[in-house]
């Protein structure tokens, strides 16, 4: 079946090289094609090419031409990656004799759709785009997703990335395969699951995932009520970013430095406060979890973090607003976690208009609660005081800042005045 393909913004015309570059027998396959005929745009463009032959040196001559980044991915499959700034176009020798064994190969029908850039003709043999028509997620066969059992995860992902539903006997089938998901590498259902986490659409389908036994394996102790959790936090979020718009901008923090293009928007300051909904609060058991799952050490100390500060938080009206020093002390331990437990503890229950003391603290730059300006130096005392250097220091200014809170000292002179009471208390 072939049809010319509709307008897209996967044209040749928006790709960073030359449709020249590539042989006649090229065909564009995947996500990209779907997107294309969704009318899904992207600012970042993620191209899947498959050959019958000469995949990589074909993506090696256009890193070369192009001074791109150029990554062999997979040798004995000849699989390459050419790295652009604002795309990267994967090369991959065609699976079996034909297109249309290759495509047969492919997760679901939707994704087993090829475009040849050349002919503008689309390759549809499984009636993908029917499937696209009715918003709908279908296995091409069980064999497929047996043959790489992460594809069962892709397909929860996905439904959420395009709300699509799927389709029952594929889910069926998922249930059946779901202990296959265990031979996994971690990193890779890290990255299906940042997804899930990174967008409120993916809520309702982690919860899916959940009851298909799916997180059995990596999230042991995942429960429905964390699970809801998890919703909460999304609608706190909400609230927030309509009440306190600079501090949802600031749960869009991104949190690992090493991250590109579309991961770098999903593993965030809130996808990774979202991972408690999935974890017991056990600091040492939820940090050996997320190690287990190759979660970056920024990620894991968000989650100790928040665990650790959220008892800082007065759990009811009576405690509330807390003495300036204990906000001091939350601030000081929560540091640019603040916006993530401000979610967490509404999610809790905490009304957000009991928050709103701390929250506008910690708006204000010039705040001597949420940000204090050290009045003293360590040199400074040491000096004044003929003190010797160790942690005592250290110890003597977090003292000095937490006075300086409270609004017992404003000045150099007194915050030395302060620190010589603190060390001669008989003088």
């Amino acid at each position: 079946m072939s049809q010319t393909v509709p307008q897209s913004p996967l044209t040749p015309q928006s790709w960073p090289f030359d449709l020249e570059c590539l042989p006649q027998s090229t065909y564009l396959v995947g996500g990209c094609v779907r997107d294309a005929l969704l009318g899904r745009d992207s600012p970042y463009l993620d191209l899947d090419f498959v050959l019958p032959e000469q995949s990589v040196a074909t993506a090696a001559a256009i890193a070369k031409q192009c001074q791109a980044g150029f990554v062999l991915l997979d040798a004995e499959r000849q699989i390459a990656r050419i790295v652009f700034a604002n795309a990267t176009a994967d090369f991959a020798l065609q699976v079996g004799c034909s297109l249309s064994e290759d495509l047969n190969r492919r997760d679901f029908t939707i994704n087993a759709i090829a475009y040849n850039p050349h002919t503008q003709k689309i390759i549809d043999p499984l009636q993908g785009q029917q499937d696209l028509q009715q918003n709908l997620i279908r296995m091409v066969h069980p064999h497929n997703l047996l043959e790489d059992p992460l594809r069962l995860l892709r397909a929860y992902r996905q439904a959420a990335q395009l709300t699509f539903t799927i389709e029952p006997q594929t889910e069926a089938i998922i249930h059946q395969l779901a202990p296959h998901l265990q031979g996994v590498a971690a990193e890779r259902v890290r990255a299906e699951l940042s997804y899930l986490l990174s967008h409120p659409q993916g809520t309702p389908w982690l919860q899916v995932v959940w009851q298909q036994g799916l997180l059995k394996n990596w999230f042991s102790q995942a429960t429905i009520k964390g699970l809801r959790l998890i919703a909460a936090v999304d609608q706190a979020t909400l609230d927030l970013k309509r009440a306190w718009p600079e501090l949802y901008v600031a749960l869009k923090r991104s949190l690992n430095a090493q991250a590109q293009g579309p991961e770098a928007v999903r593993r965030t300051l809130l996808a990774t406060t979202k991972l408690l909904g999935l974890l017991p609060w056990d600091v040492t058991v939820a940090k050996q979890t997320l190690q287990h799952l190759k979660f970056s050490r920024a990620e894991v100390n968000v989650v100790v973090n928040l665990l650790q500060c959220l008892p800082l938080i007065p759990p009811t009206a009576e405690g509330w607003p807390p003495l300036r020093r204990s906000q001091y002390y939350l601030f000081q331990n929560v540091g640019t976690n603040f916006p993530g437990l401000v979610v967490l503890a509404m999610a809790l229950g905490q009304p957000m208009v009991e928050l709103a003391p701390l929250i506008e603290e910690y708006l204000q730059p010039d705040s001597a609660i949420a940000h204090p300006q050290p009045l003293v130096s360590g040199e400074q005392l040491m000096k004044v005081l003929a003190l010797r250097p160790g942690p005592h220091i250290g110890q003597l200014l977090t003292q000095l800042e937490a006075a300086q809170a409270e609004g017992k000292i404003t000045t150099l002179q007194e915050a030395l005045e302060f620190a010589t009471h603190l060390c001669h208390p008989n003088r």
